[in-house]
């Protein structure tokens, strides 16, 4: 069967040459449900055994099991990890035949990929600029600058739209890499980058604590300086110390990265240093700078430190376009918790300082429609007007309200990008006065959409992949298929056919993710799908838990994957943490529990919505809370509680943590439309999230102990 499956899967036949493969291939266990893990066969096991290997990097394992590994469904996997290892030795005739062998999969383009790394890092770009017209993923920022700076080296005259979209994959590299770096040195010594990209480029990867990244910017710019970057890495407050006298443009930098650095884990002493010692050497932009990231580090401490503090340390900024988007966010943040009510005309102005493209982002574009409706004038009365209705008669009649153009304009923001999609979409809809409810469903596949998505050899490879456990695999073949293979990625019809596909064999996770893509067309059923049902609805309903709060949460934690697994140890539907699940037990009165009991569907539902249930009831009935609570543990949420009563999506905006923040909003809004399907009714957001405030002091906590 493997070996008939590998041959519909790699052949060139034409569509109508398939039905007899097909046929076959339906008997296949992979064409069946495959929510649990498909017993593996032998030849299974080969496929297993060789991407163990690759993953311990036992080059001779791999090519002692690759002539066993042909005519797998999933050679081409194998073929690309026994090459991956050795492509630094591989010639390029080597190369060449895998590319045409296993050609228009996602193993070539992957392979392609390395390839052109490697033909970039050795400066080979003849043989890049042969390779990259025929690489499809178009994904790898490294990539790109190394293609951006084959066509400088072409054509070297100035180019903006090429130096803007080098500076652009540049900035967003969190670590150091060869081919940005070299792409932006180049453009730095023909003057089509000026020598300020290149130091914004470090002070971004000193806060982002990436040293070697910033270390790598400032050998571009100022290679004298390394030295002092190495040695402010070390000990900001010993540097900063020194006699060091910020004259030249170099110095000033430096300093400005010391200060950064300092302020990452010291911003009262950053804030002291600048103020008092460097403040008048640097110049405005660069001070603008170093107030912006203390600014936005004092935010982050909201909570536990007063918020008069960022709003403070953000006044000393004379020029809000001095500062990066993500500090004017966190300045958003700070205005929004600046009291009992925000302070709206400075959140209006911190989003007009955004780029273009965070202003589109639907956060800022929310709080800037919020901001505008809070500070627009009164609407004008209706004016009368004397209209003649018959000759030599006239009658007074009321004309309509004048709706003040600040007004009009936040109106019009918020129904650019209101839609049941997510958490700000749906808090847009209810500010246009409309409910989230479920979408019209599209209408029904056709056969031919259907027939697409079922002969489609990635989706078959991706799902045979993750039926035999290499999950990680089979989720990249997956989206590369749905989404990389041709550009732009599939249409909305065709998404919504690999969707079902995915659904069709609960593979939940693709399903979800795959259906999400669309843009026209929603279909809830996919992107919201209720495996479980049964068990879910009867043990929530037994503890007063809403189904929909913990099918919202299930689907941001583990997206229904049974067999999940996180970083730190979480398992299962629920993503219970091992020392969560004993305390849990216990609580509930589960005897005999043990660690792996946590891979049982069953008991994961128990001891999750336990769980969840215990931290809502000890945040008073939160959900935002709860589930804060759920991703980053209870005593966060607890700090990040304290300060004046405020809307909670303004709460859950200004979580310091950036996962929690994210989680947050989208368990609520997943919350709300599961809400929706459920009861079949119109559901609110707005009341889902409430307030947040202090806890009242004269109520009991119910939990002291929840871990």
């Amino acid at each position: 069967m493997s070996q008939m499956l590998y041959k519909f899967l790699t052949s060139p036949l034409r569509a109508t040459a398939l039905a007899p493969v097909l046929g076959a291939m339906a008997c296949f266990a992979l064409l069946a449900p495959a929510a649990a893990q498909a017993p593996a066969s032998a030849a299974d096991n080969v496929i297993i055994e060789m991407n163990k290997a690759f993953k311990r990097g036992d080059r001779a394992r791999l090519a002692q099991l690759l002539p066993q590994a042909r005519g797998h469904a999933l050679e081409p996997w194998a073929a690309y990890w026994d090459l991956k290892l050795r492509l630094g030795e591989a010639g390029a005739q080597e190369v060449q035949d895998f590319l045409s062998r296993y050609a228009g999969t996602y193993q070539e383009d992957r392979l392609r990929n390395d390839w052109l790394l490697l033909l970039g890092q050795r400066r080979d770009w003849a043989g890049f600029a042969a390779e990259y017209p025929n690489y499809r993923m178009n994904d790898d920022k490294e990539v790109r600058c190394y293609a951006l700076l084959v066509e400088h080296l072409k054509n070297p005259a100035p180019d903006a739209r090429l130096a803007e979209e080098v500076k652009k994959n540049w900035y967003a590299q969190r670590e150091a890499d060869d081919g940005c770096n070299a792409a932006a040195e180049r453009l730095l010594g023909t003057k089509n980058l000026k020598p300020q990209d290149a130091w914004v480029k470090a002070r971004l990867a000193t806060e982002a604590n990436r040293p070697r990244s910033a270390l790598a910017a400032v050998q571009i710019v100022a290679p004298d300086a390394a030295g002092m970057v190495n040695d402010l890495n070390a000990s900001p407050i010993k540097f900063l110390a020194g006699k060091h006298i910020a004259l030249s443009k170099a110095r000033r930098e430096i300093i400005t990265l010391a200060l950064i650095k300092m302020a990452i884990s010291d911003i009262d002493g950053a804030a002291f240093q600048l103020e008092n010692k460097w403040g008048m050497q640097l110049n405005t932009e660069e001070r603008n700078w170093v107030w912006g990231v203390i600014g936005r580090q004092a935010t982050t401490r909201l909570g536990v430190a007063p918020v008069g503090d960022a709003l403070e340390y953000f006044a000393k900024v004379t020029k809000d376009s001095d500062l990066s988007d993500d500090m004017l966010g966190w300045k958003v943040r700070a205005a929004l918790r600046a009291g009992s009510q925000p302070n709206w005309p400075l959140v209006l102005a911190a989003v007009n300082a955004m780029s273009e493209d965070a202003r589109k982002d639907p956060t800022w574009s929310y709080w800037k429609a919020r901001a505008l409706l809070a500070t627009a004038p009164p609407d004008a009365p209706p004016k009368p007007a004397v209209v003649a209705t018959t000759p030599g008669v006239a009658q007074t009649i009321p004309t309509g309200i004048t709706i003040s153009p600040q007004r009009a304009e936040a109106l019009a923001l918020l129904q650019s990008f209101a839609s049941v999609r997510g958490f700000y979409e749906q808090l847009a809809l209810e500010e246009l006065g409309q409910k989230i409810t479920v979408p019209a469903k599209p209408a029904p596949l056709t056969p031919e959409e259907k027939e697409a998505a079922r002969t489609n050899p990635g989706l078959n490879r991706a799902a045979y992949a993750i039926a035999i456990g290499l999950r990680p695999e089979g989720a990249r073949e997956w989206n590369y298929s749905t989404n990389l293979h041709q550009r732009g990625g599939m249409a909305d019809r065709d998404l919504l056919a690999a969707a079902q596909f995915a659904c069709d064999r609960q593979i939940w996770d693709r399903c979800i993710n795959t259906s999400d893509r669309t843009k026209g067309e929603i279909d809830f059923d996919q992107r919201y799908p209720m495996p479980f049902r049964e068990t879910v609805t009867k043990r929530a309903q037994s503890i007063n838990l809403d189904p929909a709060y913990v099918y919202g949460l299930i689907r941001q934690e583990s997206r229904f994957i049974m067999d999940a697994r996180s970083g730190v140890g979480a398992s299962g539907l629920m993503q219970v943490m091992p020392a969560t699940a004993r305390w849990t037990a216990k609580k509930i009165g589960l005897e005999g529990f043990t660690q792996d009991q946590l891979n049982d569907r069953d008991t994961n539902i128990a001891i999750g919505t336990a769980y969840l249930k215990f931290a809502l009831d000890d945040f008073n009935g939160s959900m935002p809370m709860a589930a804060a609570a759920y991703n980053a543990g209870p005593g966060r949420p607890r700090t990040w509680r304290n300060g004046p009563v405020m809307d909670a999506a303004i709460w859950a905006e200004s979580i310091p943590f950036s996962e929690t923040r994210d989680y947050v909003k989208k368990v609520l809004s997943n919350t709300t439309n599961y809400a929706a399907i459920l009861t079949g009714r119109p559901q609110s957001l707005k009341a889902r999230l409430s307030t947040v405030g202090p806890r009242d002091a004269a109520q009991p906590e119910p939990y002291k102990d929840l871990p």
